[in-house]
């Protein structure tokens, strides 16, 4: 009876180790809080993003450059992508961790994404220095 009793006194110490993000690998929570603050930074960011675009669609290259020239509209480009890229990265690499079974495979997709999101972010970066700076 003692063994019946112990055997579900580890069962729920599981349960809650899992529930405070203690879980078999000791980690998770990291990447599931990072993905939720990205994503709450994202909505204002992709709100106001969307309204530049769309009033800056069809503009003159001069007229975008002098855009990307004020401060304000330069740091908010920057924060778009410096959020946006790691978002990016988080989400790609849980789903590869949650669908993709073979060991090599996944850790070949979650490097890859890795490089890709980073390579991107850092050509944006430098796109809208360029032409805020030189612009």
């Amino acid at each position: 009876m003692s063994d019946t009793k112990g055997l579900k006194i580890e069962t729920m110490r599981s349960f809650l180790g899992r529930a405070r993000g203690l879980g078999t690998a000791h980690t998770g929570f990291h990447f599931w809080w990072a993905q939720r603050l990205t994503s709450l930074a994202l909505v204002p960011l992709t709100v106001w993003f969307v309204f530049a675009m769309a009033r800056l669609a069809g503009a003159p290259y001069a007229e975008v450059r002098a855009w990307i020239g004020d401060p304000i509209h330069a740091t908010l480009m920057l924060a778009v992508i410096a959020t946006t890229f790691p978002h990016l990265h988080l989400g790609v690499q849980t789903v590869a961790e949650d669908y993709i079974h073979t060991g090599p495979i996944r850790m070949g997709v979650i490097l890859t994404v890795k490089a890709a999101s980073g390579l991107l972010a850092l050509a944006a970066t430098i796109a809208v220095l360029k032409l805020a700076v030189a612009g």
